[in-house]
């Protein structure tokens, strides 16, 4: 039995809670490409401070390289996981990586800025559905109660693909230049889609789904017809919620990770490699936040499945608070000690928002809710991000800039507390159809 009231989808891996090897295989290997997806996107920022000399460009400049990804995402991320589900999550997951990886090699060989611009473009059409699509085919192998740890865990692996992108690519780029930083992510991204595609087949992952399931919910695609899937995606006040509340959280992450190699460079004198380095470290409290929050997330809301919500507006008030007052500190260890504390909280609510969305549609569109999860994360939240914070700062200043950034997670803890207050009886509401559909 699960082991708290989570609904029942039918859509249970694995008897009751036995996971089989070869499900932490195909989830190793997908995380392991997500990390090549925020590698490759996230290489820009260490390079910031060299583009800046190299092409004299803005803030506003630079932070549109840096949106133009997430833009990209935002748009091109349902109609391609809607695809992805009819086409085979696994064949889409390749072709994607394959074009990411290839767009991230344009970028080292662009000669201004309009050419980066086009690659980036590219970069974010290669990535646009693999998060959705990713952790659809994970959620579709493992059983429920894993659900916020699981969604916390893969998300998190976008923080530490960001992670190493800005660390590797600041240290290639100090010794080899931007081009190289570029052209390494790339080679690593088409190594990484050879051993995905020897190890994760079509026929192997259909064993590890029920035969009870949802018909096609696993890599050989869903057929649906569009109004049905919209009715899905939008049947709940609480479902809106949670996609409003996770993407306006995620601006800070975004505005922060991109900006905060150019504000150690300007404000503590650190040379391009040394900043990308330590930048690095804080979206590691990022990432490792991630996946804590997560797991206290289904820890504390284990008998109570409307915790969540509480839960994700505690995250979101936790990281204005310590983002607000570390901003405005001199600068110094203790700045960059608050500043990494609310870095550990800004991204929390990830973990609960994406299981509410699971807990909240059919499994047979996961991947088309979490496109939706996605798209609202990278409209709301991830594309405007490191642009408007450019705009802000040719005007005040980068650190007045990023001052204003905590404000959101203040939107994001009104929305979750909204969607609180529907939950049960939307929920309610949700496994009366799933029972109505699975008859």
């Amino acid at each position: 039995m699960l082991t708290h009231a989570e609904p029942a989808t039918g859509h249970e891996s694995t008897a009751q809670g036995d996971v089989g090897a070869y499900a932490w295989v195909v989830f190793a290997l997908t995380v392991g490409l997500l990390l090549s997806d925020y590698m490759s996107r996230q290489v820009l920022n260490a390079v910031f401070p060299m583009l800046r000399t190299a092409w004299h460009l803005s803030d506003t400049h630079l932070g549109s390289l840096s949106s133009v990804v997430a833009l990209m995402v935002g748009v091109l991320t349902f109609p391609l996981s809607v695809l992805a589900d009819r086409w085979g999550r696994i064949k889409s997951i390749a072709l994607m990586a394959a074009m990411w990886s290839l767009a991230t090699l344009g970028c080292a060989f662009s000669t201004n800025y309009h050419e980066m611009l086009l690659a980036r473009a590219f970069v974010g059409a290669g990535e646009a559905a693999y998060g959705s699509v990713g952790i659809a085919l994970v959620l579709s192998i493992f059983p429920a109660r894993l659900r916020a740890t699981l969604t916390a865990a893969f998300m998190a692996g976008g923080a530490f693909g960001s992670v190493l992108g800005m660390a590797i690519g600041g240290v290639v780029a100090a010794h080899l230049g931007w081009r190289a930083a570029f052209g390494a992510m790339a080679v690593l991204g088409i190594v990484l889609l050879a051993g995905y595609g020897l190890l994760v087949t079509e026929r192997q992952v259909a064993k590890l789904q029920p035969a009870d399931s949802f018909p096609h919910t696993g890599a050989q695609g869903v057929s649906m017809n569009f109004r049905a899937v919209i009715k899905g995606l939008f049947s709940t006040k609480s479902v809106v919620c949670a996609y409003v509340g996770s993407g306006i959280h995620l601006l800070v992450p975004a505005a922060v990770w991109a900006w905060m190699p150019s504000f150690l460079n300007r404000y503590y004198a650190m040379s391009t490699g040394n900043a990308a380095m330590c930048a690095a470290l804080f979206v590691l409290a990022t990432a490792v936040g991630m996946v804590v929050c997560g797991n206290l997330a289904d820890r504390l809301s284990k008998h109570r499945r409307e915790r969540k919500w509480s839960i994700a507006v505690a995250f979101c008030v936790t990281c204005f608070v310590l983002l607000a007052v570390g901003f405005r500190m001199p600068a110094g260890a203790a700045q960059l000690g608050v500043i990494g504390a609310g870095m550990f909280f800004c991204a929390g609510s990830t973990g609960p928002s994406g299981a509410m969305v699971a807990n909240l549609t059919p499994p047979s569109i996961h991947a088309s809710a979490f496109a939706t999860l996605t798209l609202a994360n990278n409209l709301l939240g991830l594309a405007p991000a490191a642009i408007l914070t450019g705009i802000v700062a040719d005007r005040i200043g980068l650190l007045g800039a990023l001052q204003l950034v905590p404000f959101a997670p203040l939107v994001a803890a009104l929305a979750f507390f909204i969607g609180k207050r529907s939950y049960r009886a939307d929920l309610q509401s949700v496994n009366v159809l799933r029972e109505q559909a699975g008859h």
